[in-house]
């Protein structure tokens, strides 16, 4: 069943409108946000370079607000929305929250950990397991990511040519 009868869409987007933000801001751009009963209670995207946080996760960040806004850590019946594949400290996160559902945009093979590298969230021997959803607006979610890797590597090649950006 999802959420309310909203399409998994609906709340990937307010997920990559986060990235959006990250990108503009210069951070990769990943955003999430934590759905419970129809309504986002937190929301996120990477903030390592401006918080110097290596923590600071898109991911991370909603879900400490959403523990905030509920009051608890566990956020039992709740699901989570990333545009891209979470790491291992983010899936870490994930099953110690007691999120219900991960739903994710694009796969991450150089560092995912819900799929790609390792499956850590649907690991038999943990004491708590999350259902995942891959591949919901994966182009769009791809595409942020390469056009923000592929700026980088311009501005490290030819930094006069993208100092505008």
């Amino acid at each position: 069943m999802m959420e309310k009868n909203k399409l998994p869409e609906t709340f990937m987007l307010a997920a990559l409108r986060l990235a959006q933000k990250a990108f503009d801001e210069g951070e990769v751009p990943i955003g999430a946000v934590v759905v419970k009963q129809g309504n986002i209670i937190g929301q996120g995207y990477n903030r390592r370079e401006t918080d110097f946080d290596p923590t600071a996760h898109a991911e991370v960040v909603a879900i400490r607000e959403a523990a905030r806004n509920e009051k608890s850590w566990r956020l039992e019946g709740s699901w989570l929305y990333v545009t891209v594949e979470p790491c291992a400290m983010c899936a870490g996160a994930i099953v110690n929250a007691r999120i219900e559902k991960l739903v994710f945009g694009c796969y991450d093979p150089k560092a995912g950990a819900c799929g790609s590298l390792i499956n850590l969230p649907s690991d038999k021997r943990l004491n708590h397991r999350v259902e995942i959803v891959p591949g919901i607006m994966e182009n769009q979610a791809r595409d942020l990511m390469q056009e923000f890797f592929r700026r980088l590597r311009m501005k490290e090649r030819w930094p006069s040519l993208v100092e505008g950006d």
